[in-house]
């Protein structure tokens, strides 16, 4: 178990599609981010905290964005896109990583709320550059090499009742 301190500046990265998909198929639940949010940054100094969302024809995401950003979360979003043929693609690893790296220097733990093991590379590279990185996501659908890579890994499922809106 890593030790927390009151004195860390912490950074949260949230790969919001990622956490909604497993809770919907795991769960048929939704996650409260904001509970997620206060119990990840444990007292500790929070710097920013990101939500990565892609932005669906549906109306009800303005809802949803206002709600993140009333938990205290900046709203980074993008739109999905479709491609002939039906095919659809929206994910934010790449610019996640980005901000991760660029906000690295201000930041003593960099925790990433996301079971996704594409980004075992960039947590080792912010490892690398001091940061102490922790995962929080859904035990089952977590990348066991991610959940390895991680300073700490915090499993929602194990907490379910805490974060999840049936």
């Amino acid at each position: 178990m890593l030790i927390k301190h009151k004195e860390q500046r912490v950074g949260v990265f949230v790969d919001v599609q990622n956490l909604y998909y497993s809770a919907k198929n795991l769960y048929q639940a939704k996650v409260n981010f904001g509970a997620l949010l206060q119990h990840t940054v444990a007292n500790r100094k929070l710097i920013r905290a990101i939500a990565y969302v892609i932005r669906g024809p549906q109306s009800d995401d303005d809802n949803f964005f206002a709600a993140l950003e009333h938990q205290g979360f900046e709203i980074k979003a993008k739109d999905l896109q479709v491609y002939a043929g039906g095919n659809k693609k929206g994910d934010w690893d790449v610019g996640l990583v980005i901000d991760a790296i660029k906000m690295a220097r201000n930041l003593d733990v960099v925790i990433l709320i996301s079971g996704d093991g594409d980004y075992v590379p960039a947590v080792e590279y912010l490892q690398y550059h001091g940061a102490l990185v922790e995962v929080a996501a859904f035990g089952e659908t977590c990348s066991t090499k991610l959940k390895e890579a991680a300073d700490d890994f915090m499993d929602i499922s194990k907490l379910n009742k805490k974060f999840l809106i049936k």
